[in-house]
């Protein structure tokens, strides 16, 4: 199983990026919240059940929390209100005692941000000394990430690569004999894999109007289309044939889609849901340092 190392860098790394390409939507609280989830979120289970062991009671106790806890939805469900809370507030304390930056608002006086804001109607946000702490909806997107990035790691390397989620991956691939390639396979995976690309080339075509978002949301949602015929393919050929045929030949596709979209996409999706608007970015950049 990964250790602090590894799961601290993946998510400082993700989030450092993430800080880069977001032009300071997604910032340093950002950035800390959602790594501290992702290296010692969901391991609080575990952390009970090694102290109630070290202290010699309450074992049961902490079994029981770690069972519960150690969990990539359950983690966010039941500690992510609360816990959302608690980081909200420490968001706010870091910047009033001026320990932690927020790259939103930084440097302005509260007098013009909320002017400002208030014309953009932007509403329930509170700044400190100029500068915009997370709020708790934001925590919990974040808290909800970080989970999730954990187990990215934990279902890849834990368990001696025998873990549930890994094996499970392994499943959907063909491992018994040569994988026969069917033509009806080669078929359907070719024009899929066709309408992607082509889809894609299509929608970023030069042309003199052109909206920037329109075509993020268009090739996003082929993008979609595309997993998800795919996916369904692959669980029909699996699952629904009998006997079971090679969806892909050998390859595992539907695995690995499934645990990408979940652990990989899903958690950094949720980072994007919690970045800053990024009129509270615009309007900082241009008001008076």
């Amino acid at each position: 199983m990964p250790g602090p190392g590894p799961h601290m860098i993946y998510a400082i790394g993700s989030g450092q990026g993430l800080m880069h390409v977001s032009n300071g939507r997604f910032g340093p609280h950002h950035c800390v919240t959602y790594a501290i989830n992702a290296f010692f979120g969901p391991d609080i289970g575990s952390f009970c059940e090694w102290l109630s062991s070290i202290m010699g009671s309450g074992w049961f106790l902490g079994s029981s929390v770690e069972q519960w806890i150690h969990d990539p939805f359950y983690y966010a469900l039941i500690l992510g209100f609360p816990l959302s809370l608690l980081y909200s507030w420490v968001s706010r304390f870091l910047l009033q005692k001026g320990v932690l930056d927020s790259f939103s608002g930084r440097n302005a006086e509260d007098y013009e941000v909320q002017t400002v804001l208030c014309i953009l109607s932007v509403s329930q946000l509170t700044t400190v000394n100029g500068t915009v702490p997370l709020n708790a909806r934001q925590c919990f997107l974040l808290i909800f990430a970080g989970s999730l990035s954990h187990f990215f790691l934990d279902h890849l390397f834990e368990e001696n690569g025998h873990s549930s989620m890994y094996t499970w991956i392994l499943s959907t691939g063909w491992w018994k004999t040569r994988a026969p390639v069917n033509p009806d396979a080669v078929v359907v995976i070719g024009l899929l894999c066709a309408a992607l690309i082509g889809g894609f080339i299509y929608i970023y075509r030069v042309k003199p109007l052109k909206s920037v978002r329109r075509q993020y949301h268009k090739s996003l949602n082929l993008t979609l289309a595309v997993a998800v015929a795919y996916c369904l393919w692959c669980a029909s050929q699996i699952y629904l044939v009998r006997p079971r045929r090679a969806a892909v030949g050998e390859e595992a596709d539907l695995g690995v889609l499934v645990f990408l979209g979940i652990f990989f996409f899903f958690p950094h999706w949720l980072c994007v849901l919690s970045m800053n608007a990024k009129e509270i970015v615009e309007t900082a950049d241009q008001l008076p340092h």
